[in-house]
């Protein structure tokens, strides 16, 4: 058996011990953009990367991710360049990228202008040319006869990830020697936090004591499990993946699913997470990107749309994968160069309209610092609306997913006279009432 599952441990109710600790008082109204280094800038650098910050800063984003900076495995390589999640050496940068020194200049600047950096970290395998596969044979899962396991996934089943090899967490040594790797990124350059790849693969313990450990250090870090496993959130977390959500939200926006759908979601995370706990909701990433095809391939117009909805749900912290707000239509290869064309028309407004009002508009913050939604009672199916309100502010949502011009009836709207966020225009709400949508539109109001 793997490691030790998530399972076993939810029957021990290690779980229940725990309880999150307190956010960072920055994050409350945060945003995440998620950096694919390779790819972002013709040069594929920290200091072309540093002379975008002027305009990643204008989409009023907080959070930069980076995919891993790390040197990558030459052995079993896949591709020309090999995937970011083969690490090769865990402190030091790839050469592709820089210099320790660039990467220095660039979170300097970045902390400079107010953002938070943090780095995607692996922890479930390592390249084959890792130092640890011969200083360290015992730090790996082995097979049957004895030889080193290629990766598995979080449920303990083989992949064909072939050019990395598993871990194995059972051995206390390997787990003080990550932790210890990880804590060299903070000392060194004084990032903010790590966003940690497929952490349901881990043990809950380990995370529990690495949590504590890197908040010791930094009490203001930043903390992303990629898992839906609901224990993260007591491991001192502070989010984890909307990847059901997401698929929904794929449904919903593109296949023409009812909205009752998102309301079935709503309900059933209120149940599982903490009222506190962050959710990280998206339409694109870079594995949905290289994956599973575009935005445009899986939802179509409605973009827009589906991004109103990550934007603003309660307990939710929206993503920008880089090129989204370009409308990225391709999927990028991910074992080489394929720079994101950025001479396409900028939906930059969009997003900065959107995610500007958001941090001002405290219905709409992360967690319990935000208002939880009231849902709007409507007669379309393809039609979500609701409202976020406390004591400060309201914000009012009404999108629309189908292709067609909706003409809405609407009940247990917030009465009131409200401002159009895109558009500045005044509009006056009954109790119930009606109000046209475009096809594939939106209406945010405060």
């Amino acid at each position: 058996m793997k490691q030790i599952l998530f399972a076993a441990l939810l029957g021990l109710g290690l779980s229940a011990a725990r309880a999150q600790m307190p956010h960072a008082e920055w994050s409350r109204n945060a945003a995440i953009y998620e950096i694919n280094t390779r790819q972002a800038t013709p040069e594929g650098t920290f200091k072309a990367l540093a002379d975008r910050l002027p305009y990643i800063k204008e989409l009023g984003v907080d959070i930069l991710w980076f995919m891993p900076l790390q040197p990558i495995g030459e052995e079993k390589r896949k591709g020309i360049l090999g995937s970011y999640y083969s690490i090769k050496d865990y402190t030091a940068i790839n050469p592709e990228f820089g210099t320790e020194e660039d990467f220095e200049y660039f979170v300097r600047e970045a902390h400079s202008m107010g953002f938070k950096v943090i780095l995607d970290w692996v922890p479930n395998h390592t390249a084959w040319d890792h130092p640890w596969i011969t200083e360290n044979p015992d730090f790996y899962w082995k097979n049957s006869d004895g030889s080193i396991s290629t990766a598995l996934n979080d449920h303990n089943q083989p992949t064909d990830w072939t050019d990395v090899a598993e871990l194995d967490y059972s051995n206390p040594v390997l787990r003080d020697a990550m932790r210890q790797e990880m804590a060299w990124w903070l000392a060194r350059f004084e990032i903010d936090g790590f966003r940690c790849d497929m952490a349901g693969g881990v043990p809950f313990d380990f995370w529990v004591e690495t949590n504590d450990m890197l908040r010791g250090m930094n009490p203001e870090i930043f903390l992303l499990a990629e898992s839906e496993f609901t224990d993260m959130q007591k491991a001192n977390f502070d989010m984890t993946y909307g990847w059901e959500f997401h698929h929904i939200l794929n449904q919903v926006a593109g296949k023409g699913a009812p909205v009752t759908k998102i309301d079935e979601y709503v309900d059933k995370n209120r149940k599982q997470f903490l009222p506190d706990h962050y959710r990280m909701y998206f339409i694109d990433n870079h594995d949905e990107n290289s994956w599973n095809g575009t935005v445009e391939k899986r939802i179509g117009a409605n973009a827009h749309a589906a991004f109103v909805v990550c934007a603003t749900l309660e307990s939710g912290m929206p993503l920008i994968y880089n090129g989204q707000e370009v409308g990225l239509n391709k999927s990028l290869r991910f074992f080489e160069r394929d720079t994101i064309d950025w001479n396409q028309p900028s939906q930059a407004k969009f997003y900065s309209t959107l995610l500007n009002f958001r941090k001002e508009n405290t219905a709409l913050h992360n967690g319990s610092a935000g208002a939880p939604q009231v849902r709007i009672a409507t007669n379309k199916k393809q039609v979500f609306a609701f409202y976020r309100k406390n004591g400060q502010h309201t914000a009012v949502v009404l999108v629309n997913f189908s292709n067609k011009k909706a003409k809405v009836k609407y009940a247990n709207a917030p009465e009131g006279t409200y401002t159009d966020v895109f558009t500045g225009q005044s509009i006056t709400l009954s109790s119930n009432g009606k109000l046209i949508l475009p096809a594939n539109g939106f209406l945010v109001m405060q």
